[in-house]
């Protein structure tokens, strides 16, 4: 049995809860789909504790962004969390990132961050059969979208096992996969959401942050108008 993580974005107590309850599943293998990185403070925390369990990771977009000291396109106040991030990760915990790899085949089952036209950031949201024509395998994990998705596609499969660290399907519970080598399911936990919480506040983060998180959405999904980013951090 293997389980399937994604999108952890340095929230720790999410990222704990997910692999006590995979442990139950009596898995004997992991994989991260990337952005371990991006949003919440605890980046060393999660780090450690994926190699600390052998847990190989994809490159996810925020991993790419940190790594290679860019910005992201889209978001003011994500680019506020990655420059808290790289000013706190260890040389160690960011050469581990580093060596992320961009997809990964293992026999029939194919993994990426985003999707298999740019593994980085596409966002695969309406998948279909003829998408993966081109493709050699037969089941294909993605995530990105931090929504989780299960699609039987004729006589291929593609699971998003959604968001660890930040869900954005209105379900605040953490999110992940199992897959058995032939069939996926979706898997959901509760986490003490209140911990990576006061975490933010100690960092200097206003509740515009991470108050999404109890609603399972995105940041700023809860706001009516526009903030400016630096005013969140206070």
């Amino acid at each position: 049995m293997m389980a399937v993580i994604s999108d952890i974005h340095g929230n720790f107590p999410a990222l704990q809860a997910v692999l006590r309850e995979i442990e139950k599943s009596g898995c004997d293998r992991i994989v991260s789909l990337g952005d371990v990185a991006g949003y919440y403070c605890q980046i060393n925390e999660c780090i450690e504790l994926l190699k600390q369990k052998n847990i190989p990771n994809i490159l996810g977009n925020h991993d790419y962004y940190l790594v290679y000291d860019q910005l992201c396109p889209r978001s003011n106040v994500a680019n506020i969390l990655l420059e808290y991030q790289r000013a706190k990760i260890k040389p160690e915990n960011m050469e581990w990132l580093r060596c992320s790899v961009p997809r990964m085949e293992c026999g029939e089952t194919s993994f990426v961050h985003g999707g298999w036209r740019d593994p980085l950031d596409e966002y695969l949201t309406d998948v279909s059969e003829e998408y993966f024509r081109n493709e050699p395998a037969k089941y294909f994990f993605s995530g990105h979208t931090h929504i989780q998705s299960l699609n039987a596609l004729g006589t291929i499969c593609h699971c998003n096992p959604g968001s660890v660290g930040q869900p954005r399907d209105k379900d605040p519970k953490a999110a992940f996969a199992l897959f058995d080598g032939e069939n996926a399911c979706l898997r959901r936990v509760d986490y003490d959401i209140d911990r990576i919480a006061s975490a933010m506040k100690d960092c200097g983060f206003g509740p515009y942050v991470y108050e999404g998180l109890y609603s399972g959405q995105k940041i700023g999904a809860q706001r009516s108008g526009a903030e400016s980013a630096w005013e969140e951090r206070k």
